[in-house]
């Protein structure tokens, strides 16, 4: 049974990553404000892959070599993962641009062009890695035979517009074939309905999703102890192992949904992220038909949970609930794999906050920096910006970017977004807080043995 639900807030663009819904007569279901705090150590429990990967050469089946079919001998070698990931993110940004309708923005393909940024940038690093190996071995000065041996994978053309989505590779899929994913699972909802020789009344099409995920692909929720895996919280590996996020399951539901044409919305409860059919009369949905409502049979245990806020819903009380859009839904994926990567980056520092910083500006130094997992914080860099686009406005979001940025010591990146922080932040006193820090960076940056702008992690 699904009950979805999302461990990191979402913000409309004035609001902040930990969220806090809109006044209303819904407000006692509001979470309050709180300080995130990423020191839990997360055991992990093992997925089984349908597609075996290599942990270093995954040239085939990662998103970075994808371009094998257009290499041009003159076209330049990518020297940062920034140029590997560069036409990634322009696509990101066409498809959420506010020159689109929001309905016609597809969850699950930005959700798949994410994952496949992400997957350019950890091959990136395994080529890097590979190439530093080779070096290393064969103790050769001169860079140029080594370079030739990767030119295979690192000599690359951009792909045009209409090539992104057979080009872009996620586990050996492209982006179309892992549309075509979400297809097959409707058509074996629709099989199930023809089985059952009933109609395609909502309740009777929600069970049959229930019973072709979680019965017949064996699909399964990840506890709330598991979420922090990163490969739970992308949409290609949860189709991929059938283990994930309830959230992304709810990604799932609407997609599915949607294509057997049942409407799907969707708002945040606290903590929850609850789905339900599109209705005019939302009585319905909490009415028992075999001892379960149909609002139970989408969003499973939590709804009959005392402790949790979706158990207090009522029909009446669902009409106030801010419905999320698909801009939305496609910030709290970005929220949740910020909280993700940054928890994973920050697990050498237990303990440790992006905003540790603000509060002890007197211990600040150039030999002062926490231990960092830098490739975990370079991909939270990454959904942080990733968000931005989406809210430009959300001055903690431009905060935590920017602190991440000072993380990573990269100062003038730094400097920048928490000065454009300090412009728009609303609380006064964090706005001094952050012009101190702003100006003991420039201090620091100043330094001739200053890492800053080094681009040199606290632990590689």
């Amino acid at each position: 049974m699904l009950c979805v639900s999302s461990s990191f807030g979402h913000a409309s663009a004035a609001a902040t990553l930990t969220m806090t819904m809109a006044s209303s007569p819904l407000s006692r279901f509001s979470g309050h404000p709180t300080t995130l705090r990423y020191d839990h150590d997360q055991r992990r429990r093992p997925c089984s892959w349908k597609i075996a990967r290599n942990p270093i050469r995954t040239a085939s089946a990662s998103a970075y070599p994808l371009f094998l079919n257009q290499l041009k001998k003159d076209s330049p070698r990518p020297k940062t993962y920034k140029e590997v990931t560069k036409p990634f993110r322009q696509i990101f940004a066409r498809e959420i641009s506010t020159q689109s309708k929001d309905s016609d923005i597809s969850i699950a393909k930005v959700l798949l062009y994410i994952a496949a940024e992400d997957e350019a940038f950890l091959a990136f690093n395994r080529e890097m890695d590979a190439m530093s190996f080779v070096r290393e071995k064969e103790n050769v000065h001169d860079q140029s035979d080594s370079e030739d041996e990767l030119e295979t994978v690192q000599d690359q053309s951009y792909p045009s517009k209409t090539d992104t989505d057979e080009l872009f590779q996620l586990d050996g899929k492209s982006i179309s074939e892992w549309m075509s994913e979400l297809d097959a699972i409707s058509k074996e909802v629709e099989a199930e309905l023809v089985s059952r020789d009933i109609g395609c009344h909502s309740v009777q099409l929600l069970e049959a999703v229930n019973t072709v995920l979680f019965d017949q692909r064996g699909f399964e929720r990840t506890s709330k102890r598991l979420t922090l895996d990163p490969k739970y919280s992308y949409l290609h590996s949860v189709l991929n192992c059938g283990c994930g996020t309830a959230f992304l399951f709810s990604v799932i539901y609407i997609e599915v949904c949607q294509r057997l044409g049942l409407p799907i919305v969707g708002a945040r409860v606290g903590e929850e992220f609850l789905i339900w059919p599109k209705t005019e009369n939302p009585e319905e949905l909490f009415k028992e038909t075999s001892g379960q409502s149909l609002f139970a049979i989408i969003n499973g245990r939590c709804v009959d949970d005392p402790g949790s806020m979706a158990s207090d819903l009522t029909g009446k009380s669902l009409l106030d609930l801010d419905v999320a859009t698909n801009r939305d839904i496609i910030g709290i994926a970005l929220a949740n794999l910020i909280r993700v990567h940054w928890r994973r980056a920050s697990k050498p520092s237990p303990g440790l906050m992006l905003t540790s910083p603000l509060s002890q500006l007197n211990s600040i130094s150039v030999s002062n920096f926490p231990l960092l997992r830098p490739q975990d914080l370079r991909l939270a860099i990454a959904a942080a910006e990733r968000l931005l686009i989406l809210e430009p406005l959300n001055w903690r979001l431009r905060r935590d970017l920017g602190m991440m940025h000072y993380y990573v010591r990269q100062s003038r990146e730094a400097i920048q977004e928490l000065s454009i922080c300090i412009a728009f932040a609303f609380d006064e006193e964090e706005a001094k807080v952050l012009t101190l820090f702003v100006e003991k960076l420039h201090l620091l940056s100043s330094l001739k043995s200053s890492p800053f702008g080094s681009d040199r992690l606290a632990v590689r």
